[in-house]
């Protein structure tokens, strides 16, 4: 077995994402990153090369403007986006065989639109699909469930206000009947839990954390953080990067299991797991690569559990990908690194871009990379830097990719692609 090969089949049993959901990843890609919630896809026959005349089944403009990655399900994509400089928040939908634009519908109205960093926008979390419901997630300005269907809100909660500074970045994870949402902004950090039929909170757990981000300034207090949902030993685990502090949470009860202490902020990229430990990234001012052992452990395992540290080429923004022992990481200087998941040394690292902010893709023994002038670079996973194609569409990517059968599914900042 190739040592690509490898890589997956570890990653479809330690992240549990898809409790709810139907496995196959060649019909849906219902959240963030996949099935695994890792960027990993168990898809063939995925096309190599592409440009906007090659390959390109059909492009859909979208209206407005947001950074959340497409997710898919019985022959929809879905979205979210904003007009008005951000004050109508919308979802739309396009469908998957011809690219028609079949629903865009307001769920918000904000009175005045809320600030944002220059590299976000106000429609940047991801939604996540269910069956025939959709969740749908802005931050401060609300929380909504929309029918499938037609687009209509079931239900909305805009009780979760908290100041994030920059705009929200976080997506929510479904858990059984529960949609987790973290909440870390300069005013209120904590995690909560959604009832996925109503939108009532069913738990609500304030980090630990406080009492040392207190003594923080505000703006270093707040993190971008999207829950994932981690098997080990037959249990579950929602952990989450908070400011200066890594969450394990029984996802059932909101309870703390075990936490590690770090010294970032303002943390993006979502952590990635190979059964044996969980990679995440510090977040600002200066990002390390972080390697923490799995067991079943409770409290403070900072001194026990932190296996290895790694500074160079650490990324800011876009998750890391696993594929065997090797971990693959972007920055936003434009900087592509190879580590050894085991000692977590740099195996290579290539400046290949100006920036990235997409998360990298694993898929048909290849590793896709999409950067913010909207190239990918398509490479081979190895002990040396090969690579096979790069591919160029207008516009850039802020947003990570999708697969379905044989597809890719690229939301450049201005069009919707079917790659095929």
């Amino acid at each position: 077995m190739s040592s690509s090969s490898a890589g997956v089949l570890p990653l479809l049993g330690v992240f549990a994402l898809g409790l709810s959901f139907p496995s196959h990843a060649e019909e849906s890609w219902r959240q963030f990153r996949g099935p695994t919630a890792q960027g990993v896809s168990d898809a063939k026959g995925l096309p190599l090369r592409w440009s906007e005349t090659e390959n390109v089944t059909w492009k859909t403009p979208l209206p407005g403007e947001g950074w959340s990655s497409p997710v898919v399900a019985d022959g929809r994509i879905w979205m979210t986006t904003a007009l008005e400089d951000g004050k109508s928040l919308r979802a739309v939908c396009v469908d998957f065989a011809t690219g028609k634009l079949l629903l865009d519908v307001e769920v918000f109205q904000a009175e005045v639109a809320q600030p944002k960093h220059r590299r976000n926008s106000h429609a940047s979390p991801t939604p996540v699909l269910d069956g025939d419901r959709v969740y749908v997630h802005f931050g401060w300005e609300g929380t909504a469930c929309l029918s499938a269907k037609d687009g209509k809100k079931l239900w909305e909660n805009r009780d979760l206000k908290v100041d994030f500074q920059n705009g929200a970045g976080g997506s929510p994870t479904l858990y059984k009947d529960k949609l987790l949402i973290a909440c870390d902004g300069m005013d209120f950090q904590y995690e909560v839990a959604l009832d996925k039929l109503t939108g009532k909170v069913v738990w609500k757990t304030e980090r630990s954390a406080i009492p040392k981000l207190e003594n923080r300034p505000k703006d270093r207090r707040k993190a971008y953080g999207t829950p994932q949902l981690l098997a080990h030993n037959g249990h579950t685990l929602s952990i989450t990067t908070g400011a200066e502090r890594f969450y394990a949470y029984d996802p059932e009860t909101g309870k703390e299991l075990w936490y590690v202490d770090h010294p970032g902020f303002s943390n993006v990229p979502v952590p990635v797991s190979d059964g044996n430990a969980v990679y995440l990234s510090t977040g600002f001012p200066k990002p390390e690569l972080w390697a923490i052992r799995l067991g079943d452990v409770a409290g403070d395992v900072t001194a026990t559990h932190v296996l290895w540290k790694q500074s160079s080429g650490a990324p800011d923004q876009s998750s890391p990908v696993v594929v065997g022992n090797r971990l693959y990481m972007l920055n936003n200087g434009g900087i592509a690194t190879c580590l050894d998941t085991a000692s977590g040394k740099v195996v290579w690292k290539e400046r290949i871009s100006s920036d990235f902010a997409a998360s990298p893709l694993f898929a048909d023994g290849r590793i896709y990379l999409f950067d913010c002038l909207g190239k990918c670079r398509v490479i081979e996973p190895g002990d040396v830097y090969k690579e096979l194609a790069t591919n160029e569409l207008p516009d850039g990517f802020m947003a990570s990719p999708a697969v379905v059968g044989d597809s890719l599914i690229l939301r450049t900042k201005t069009s919707l692609y079917r790659i095929h």
